[in-house]
């Protein structure tokens, strides 16, 4: 679990978006957090004390006399123990409040009366008009100075109707963004190009040549180098996975495709990561409309012809990034995995047995390099690829 032994205090101040702070409380327990629930008067005329205390498992705080504390300091009890301060959903009220240090209530008051070091973290939520309004937009501003984390907001379809940005980031993302501010900042001020998935040659306008992989290794690269700090781009192929929060994605589709796109982007980039599963060869006669199977029961007569090879183009590149490449075998991981290594000319790939891994949450890596190999033990996919960009810093460095 990411966040076990973490503390977080939850705030909820009066919004709509307060039905979406059960699924976020759901989801940070899961993740193995305590979750201290304090609520504003707002708050609770959207969602009941009582529905969240029962999803974490404490009593929920909203009066600033409140006798339950022996010293009757919840503002100051409530977040010495604290890992995390957490206000989601943030109005704008509460912005302005938290600007202008004004404390009127139990949550806006342990808000100042946090100690220094610990983090606070605001999802704002409200109508579009009130998070562009300039008012709002200094506050923001100010918030941020002073070293309170915002957390969104995200455009979409709003409650009141209409549409624009102010919507409260969706509780999975937040819970993301709560797990990645716990992990080490080794990658700050480097840029990440990554691709990730598999791709898809076409044969017909509805077929096409693919594999197996899911794309959840590169998916979970991008997430961990982002945890660590770094601007990333992801470059993936068709998956049905969400992008992880705070990496740019961008689709494709064939080998080709995803060539072009690395080729247009690797410049400026302080370490490319090929973790695609890139088909080695595309259909040369595609057809323009369906083959028909016939009477007959006739083959289509295909012919194949070689993908660019786009981790070794990017390898022999004079102004390059530090390149790793990925390498999912069916046998004998070990003599094609460092043959691999040399034939593309990178300092690091890794390797996997390919029918072990495709679709799974868990899988372990073999690195090779210069030096020999190194083993990383089975583990589910999001914890090596943390330790996956451990190593990479540390050849980096």
């Amino acid at each position: 679990m990411e966040l076990a032994g973490k503390k977080i205090v939850l705030g909820l101040t009066g919004g709509i978006a307060c039905y979406k702070a059960a699924e976020l409380a759901r989801g940070l327990t899961k993740a193995g957090a305590s979750v201290q629930v304090v609520m504003t008067s707002g708050a609770m005329q959207f969602i009941t004390p009582m529905t969240m205390q029962a999803l974490t498992g404490h009593p929920v705080f909203s009066d600033q006399w409140d006798a339950r504390v022996n010293n009757n300091m919840p503002h100051i009890d409530l977040t010495r123990d604290a890992d995390v301060i957490l206000i989601a959903p943030c109005t704008a009220d509460f912005m302005a409040k938290l600007a202008h240090g004004h404390c009127d209530d139990l949550l806006s008051t342990l808000c100042l009366a946090r100690q220094a070091m610990l983090p606070l973290m605001i999802a704002p939520a409200m109508n579009v008009e009130m998070w562009q309004n300039p008012a709002t937009q200094r506050n923001a501003r100010q918030l941020r100075e002073d070293g309170i984390n915002l957390l969104g907001p995200d455009a979409g379809e709003q409650a009141c109707g209409e549409t624009g940005m102010g919507r409260m980031l969706e509780p999975g993302q937040i819970v993301e963004e709560i797990v990645a501010s716990f992990q080490p900042k080794i990658m700050v001020g480097k840029h990440v190009l990554i691709t990730a998935g598999p791709t898809f040659e076409p044969i017909d306008p509805v077929r096409g040549i693919t594999n197996l992989s899911s794309g959840k290794m590169g998916y979970a690269i991008a997430r961990a180098a982002r945890e660590a700090g770094a601007e990333v781009t992801l470059i993936s192929g068709p998956t049905a996975l969400a992008t992880p929060q705070g990496v740019q994605r961008i689709n494709v589709q064939t080998a080709e495709q995803m060539h072009d796109v690395v080729m247009s982007h690797v410049g400026g980039q302080d370490v490319f990561i090929g973790v695609a599963a890139v088909a080695d060869w595309r259909v040369a006669n595609v057809s323009e409309q369906k083959w028909k199977k016939g009477d007959d029961g006739a083959i289509p007569d295909l012919h194949f012809e070689l993908n660019p090879d786009i981790l070794a183009e990017v390898a022999a590149l004079s102004h390059r990034p530090y390149c790793v490449g990925f390498a999912a075998e069916s046998e004998q991981l070990m003599r094609y995995g460092e043959e691999k290594r040399k034939r593309k000319g990178v300092p690091l790939l890794v390797g996997n047995i390919g029918h072990n891994t495709f679709g799974k949450d868990q899988n372990e890596l073999m690195l090779f390099d210069d030096k020999g190999h190194t083993h990383l033990p089975l583990a589910n996919k999001q914890k090596l690829a943390r330790q996956l960009i451990a190593e990479i810093v540390q050849r980096l460095n």
